[in-house]
């Protein structure tokens, strides 16, 4: 299985220091689960001005990532609750 990195971009790393304690710590442990399981899932995508990002549920929150499959990267670009990160 192919070793996956993860890439925060600015705006993701203060999307998540917003957060309490408890949601930063089920975001990171889905991000963890991405990176063992990432060539195992099918990731959801999105569509319109977002169509070359994916996104991750957690709970309320999404987070939404793109995939560079050649060097096998994952970067996280941003985190919000699910009725504000589309706007």
């Amino acid at each position: 299985m192919k070793r996956w990195l993860l890439k925060f971009l600015p705006e993701a790393e203060k999307d998540l220091m917003k957060f309490d304690h408890n949601v930063k710590r089920r975001i990171i442990d889905k991000l963890d689960w991405l990176l063992v399981n990432c060539d195992l899932i099918v990731h959801l995508p999105l569509t319109g001005e977002f169509k070359e990002f994916y996104k991750l549920r957690v709970g309320d929150w999404r987070i939404i990532y793109r995939i560079d499959w050649k060097i096998n990267l994952i970067i996280v670009n941003y985190i919000d609750r699910r009725d504000k990160i589309y706007k």
